[in-house]
């Protein structure tokens, strides 16, 4: 049984692939001139394109991917101004709904016995 993948789903991975290519191609010049941590930021921004990317084939583990990326980000935010904080515990909370409602738990669901 095929399920259609919800426009919600579709905007939420579309994101991912975006921040992820974005962010890469930002930091890139970090990880050139061998800057601390430009590795690991380099590693984040690789996982949300994976995450993005495998979400659009209906993969559950990209689903659980996505999410500790969002809440990754959350807690490096307690380290920042509260700004940012409140942005990602926002898009946490949102990213989450989607993923998590109804909607989107049949649409995960059915590519484990379905795969796409």
């Amino acid at each position: 049984m095929n399920t259609k993948r919800p426009v919600s789903i579709t905007l939420v991975a579309c994101l991912y692939i975006l921040v992820g290519i974005v962010g890469f191609a930002f930091h890139f010049k970090e990880l050139v001139t061998r800057q601390p941590d430009a590795v690991m930021i380099e590693l984040t921004e690789l996982l949300a394109l994976v995450g993005g990317v495998f979400m659009l084939r209906a993969q559950n583990w990209a689903r659980w991917l996505a999410l500790a990326w969002v809440v990754f980000h959350v807690i490096v935010s307690l380290f920042h101004p509260v700004s940012e904080l409140a942005m990602h515990l926002v898009l946490c909370v949102v990213i989450t709904w989607v993923l998590f409602r109804p909607e989107g738990q049949r649409y995960f669901r059915n590519s484990v016995r379905d795969p796409v």
